[in-house]
């Protein structure tokens, strides 16, 4: 039996610890993969199976978090994951509030550190922050007392998201270990896939990136990956692939004259499909430009996951939710 570990009875709304994985949370923040042992990652998808179970029930709420406020700090656009945040803390009976950017002191020049040290004395128990500079949110958990969630800094890192990849992909094919991913699209400024990177390494999988060579960071290949500049050698074997975002907003544009080039040489097509597993699991985590990372039927295709991560990301969240809230007591309250 762990202390941390959460299960639920069918005729109770929170029962005892479950005895699956004896990892006990220990960390007041979630600032990355990088920084969480494989024990560590596993007990989150472990904790997300069960609050998944909630979801499917006709109340979909406990109250493991009542009394709890939870305050999402975006700085940056987002619509999958604010609003993920939102439902996992609604559903785990916390009460929350949304800050963004636009009409917030923000605007009038205030810094991170004193928004955060603002909701603090108005008391806020957890952070999650979405910033456009990497290192932010390890640089706003280090200020404050109460918990950080980093949503997505810069191109650091944004580990709910590459949790939520790694626990559709375990749904799937039921183990990470020894299995084959392709990270494909804009490395370079992909905090996603760093995160995958990490997460999946050391759960023992198998990952190659694949993009253009002005996209791939120097010195990716210390991070135990594989690099290709071919999008059918990156298709070949594998298990499963993530499609990343182009981001033409950066400096993209400069390494494809258009983004029907892009298609033509690094799309993901049916036809490129044809030359994969037949099983083959397609991610990508939003939003989709279609016709430019990957034709409209992929996305549509009986392959893609792309929904299902969606879903996933509410039990990763709320499991998230739950440890670093409870991670200073060390026990169920």
């Amino acid at each position: 039996m762990t202390e941390m570990k959460l299960s639920y009875a069918k005729n109770s709304e929170v029962a005892g610890v479950a005895d699956k994985n004896t990892t006990v949370w220990t960390k007041k923040d979630l600032l990355g993969l990088e920084y969480l042992s494989k024990e560590e990652i596993e007990l989150i998808l472990d904790d997300a199976e069960s609050f998944k179970e909630v979801l499917a029930r006709p109340l979909r709420k406990v109250p493991t978090l009542r009394g709890k406020t939870i305050v999402n700090l975006f700085y940056e656009p987002s619509t999958r994951t604010r609003i993920s945040f939102e439902l996992a803390a609604k559903r785990l009976s916390a009460d929350v509030i949304n800050i963004v950017k636009e009409g917030s002191s923000i605007q009038k020049g205030e810094t991170l550190i004193d928004t955060g040290r603002n909701l603090e004395a108005l008391k806020a128990d957890i952070i999650v922050v979405r910033h456009n500079c990497s290192g932010a949110a390890m640089m706003l958990s280090r200020a404050l007392n109460i918990s950080v969630v980093n949503a997505g800094d810069g191109w650091h890192e944004h580990p709910t998201q590459a949790l939520l990849d790694i626990f559709t992909l375990r749904e799937k094919l039921k183990n990470i270990r020894g299995i084959n991913v392709s990270i494909i699209g804009d490395i370079a400024h992909s905090r996603v896939a760093r995160s995958n990177i990490w997460g999946l390494t050391k759960l023992g999988a198998s990952v190659t990136v694949c993009a253009p060579k002005e996209l791939i960071p120097s010195g990716i290949e210390k991070m135990k990956v594989k690099v290709t500049d071919s999008i059918d050698e990156a298709i070949k074997d594998a298990d499963a692939i993530n499609v990343l975002r182009m981001q033409f907003e950066r400096d993209e544009a400069e390494a494809f004259p258009s983004k029907i080039e892009y298609f033509r040489t690094f799309g993901v097509t049916e036809e490129r499909l044809k030359k994969a597993k037949k099983n083959i699991i397609v991610m990508h985590p939003g939003p989709i430009n279609r016709g430019v990372e990957m034709a409209a039927e992929v996305a549509d295709g009986a392959n893609s996951v792309i929904l299902e991560q969606v879903t996933n990301g509410i039990a990763i969240r709320m499991a998230v939710l739950y440890l670093v809230a409870h991670a200073k007591k060390g026990k169920l309250v």
